[in-house]
């Protein structure tokens, strides 16, 4: 008699597992996201071993014996590129790097192959979606040097590891990890096992022979990675390749990084020669209206190792109905009720009764507390219609207090704000440098009473 194949129950969202069917994942609350899966069998464990590449015999030594030489990293001849890595491909890394259909992942990734290929070092292009004549297509139309950069395609992952050992390559690009599959796991390419599988496989791959890995994932609705949790625990670096506001910009960001910085931005400009580095990002997202208005500020925010001049917008009106809305769009929605109750509380305005929306322009998402003082000038503003200066920004932590605290990096912020052309910072007190800075009219606030009134004044 055959032997039952062994399954479980799997959320295809966040990856929980389940002893048996339940239509609500409890983990991650989604409905109807719980797939029954085939399991691979011990066979396919056994062989995967002896192959290998995956779970090698590894030997226990001390901490104090273990190698600390540096690890090398290549280039991708992007420096925005190289800035979200943590300053290029480490050897022997998995990026796993998501984004919307039509985003740049492909284009972004066939540039810095072309790149490397360039420097003399072995490339690998493997495409499970595209056929090799569309990507071919594209590179004469980006008009990149294609004679180095090899093509391979293939969805089965025993067969491109492989051809690695063949060629030997130094970078390899699998576009997409969701098509891919291994041969031992029985379920279709795209579940949950067999992206896991599949991961997995390629990594320890990776981490034995010395190969960067480029992953290309799909993403939700929601602009998560779709697939499970899993994959993000597996791979090393995963970045998310998100359009801004205006469709012409693209973003950036890493969301885990074990060999640099989180949190770290790349921005980038759409052309027809593909993705181009926009080396001012403030500039961008400072494309301000002539006429100047009402519940418009700037802000310095700290994005990775650089400082980011974005403008916040709010707007106050009167409440057409019984239940006044607030909507913050860029930042968190609970930071705007305790700002409002700070306001009510420590400035005597009182918006009980109107109704606020507050954006970051530009699709940034503000993760910082440095904001909260240009969001409260903001509102301010916009009800008391008072235009803030253009050359004027805001930046500081607000306590439930009142009082306005410090923020990290303050010189940097000022400094960069004062090459852009801005006159007049109102900053926490304990942020006040020791030297004035050529230009820049320094109004060091200490509670939200005196930054009051500064905006009243100017």
């Amino acid at each position: 008699m055959a032997k039952k194949a062994k399954t479980a129950f799997v959320c295809t969202d966040c990856g929980a597992d389940y002893p048996r069917w339940a239509g609500q994942c409890t983990s991650c609350g989604e409905w109807n996201t719980v797939k029954e899966v085939r399991l691979g069998s011990s066979k396919s464990v056994s062989s995967s071993r002896s192959s290998g590449y995956a779970g090698s015999r590894s030997e226990v030594q001390l901490l104090a014996d273990v190698n600390l030489a540096k690890m090398e990293r290549i280039s991708t001849g992007i420096s925005e590129f190289d800035r979200v890595l943590g300053g290029g491909i480490v050897q022997g890394s998995v990026v796993l790097i998501g984004g919307a259909p039509g985003a740049g992942k492909s284009t972004i990734l066939l540039q810095v192959i072309a790149n490397i290929a360039q420097r003399d070092k072995a490339v690998l292009y493997v495409s499970g979606e595209e056929s090799l004549q569309q990507i071919a297509e594209r590179a004469q139309r980006l008009n990149l040097p294609v004679k180095h950069i090899k093509m391979l395609a293939e969805t089965s992952v025993q067969r491109i590891c492989e051809v690695l050992e063949q060629e030997q390559p130094r970078a390899l690009v699998i576009d997409s990890i969701q098509v891919m599959h291994h041969e031992e796991t029985e379920s279709a390419p795209g579940s949950v096992s067999q992206v896991r599988e599949s991961a997995s496989y390629l990594t320890q791959y990776a981490k034995q022979n010395g190969v960067a890995i480029f992953l290309v994932g799909h993403v939700t609705k929601d602009q998560s990675l779709a697939g499970p949790m899993t994959l993000s625990h597996i791979v090393d670096t995963q970045v998310i390749l998100s359009v801004a506001d205006d469709s012409r910009f693209r973003v950036l960001r890493a969301d885990k990084n074990r060999f640099g910085s989180v949190g770290e931005l790349g921005f980038f400009a759409m052309e027809s020669t593909g993705l181009k580095e926009v080396k001012n990002p403030s500039a961008m997202f400072l494309s301000r209206s002539e006429k100047p208005a009402s519940g418009s500020v700037v802000t310095v925010l700290w994005e990775g190792t650089r400082p980011l001049l974005v403008e916040i917008q709010a707007l106050v009106t009167e409440c057409q109905y019984g239940n006044p809305r607030r909507l913050a769009v860029g930042f968190d929605q609970n930071r705007l009720a305790m700002l409002l109750a700070v306001l009510s509380r420590h400035g005597g305005i009182f918006t009980a009764n109107d109704e606020i929306y507050a954006n970051v322009v530009g699709g940034i998402k503000v993760t910082e507390t440095s904001s909260d003082l240009a969001i409260v000038a903001g509102i301010v503003s916009s009800l008391k219609d008072k235009i803030i200066p253009y050359d004027s920004f805001y930046f500081g932590e607000l306590g439930l207090n009142g009082e306005v605290r410090p923020v990290a990096n303050g010189h940097a912020r000022l400094n960069d704000a004062a090459k852009h052309g801005f006159k007049k910072a109102i900053i926490p007190k304990a942020n006040a440098p020791k030297k004035p800075i050529p230009g820049l009219t320094i109004y060091p606030v200490a509670n939200l009473g005196e930054a009051l009134d500064v905006l009243a004044e100017n």
